[in-house]
C-alpha cells in the first residue's frame, strides 16, 4: 500500500504539489488501514490528507542540505535498475 510515498526530498524540479498530495493520501491510506474511506469517515480521511499535505510541505520548505539537487530521471533509472535485479529481467521490460 504505502510503495508510493517516494523521497520528495532534495530534488530538481522540488516536487509537486501532486507529489506531495499523493504521498499524505498513501501515508493516510496506510495508518487508518483503508483504502478508500466509507462516506462515513470520508470527511475525516479528507481533512487528515489535507493535514499531512500541509505538515509535509512545510517540512520539504524548511529542510536544509548541502547535497547538490538529485536527478528524477537518474533516480528513476537506478530504481528500475534496482528491481530488474530484484524481480529480474521481466520487471525491468514492464517499467
Amino acid at each position: 500500500m504505502c510503495r508510493n510515498i517516494r523521497v520528495l526530498h532534495n530534488f530538481e524540479p522540488p516536487a509537486t504539489d501532486d507529489e506531495i498530495e499523493a504521498a499524505a493520501i498513501q501515508y493516510v491510506r496506510k495508518v487508518s488501514g483503508m483504502p478508500r474511506p466509507s462516506a462515513a469517515n470520508a470527511e475525516a480521511f479528507d481533512e487528515a490528507v489535507r493535514a499531512v499535505t500541509a505538515a509535509t510541505r512545510a517540512l520539504l520548505d524548511s529542510l536544509v542540505t548541502k547535497a547538490t539537487p538529485r536527478d528524477r530521471e537518474v533516480e528513476a533509472a537506478k530504481a528500475k535498475a534496482r528491481a530488474a535485479e530484484r524481480y529480474g529481467v521481466r520487471a525491468a521490460a514492464s517499467g
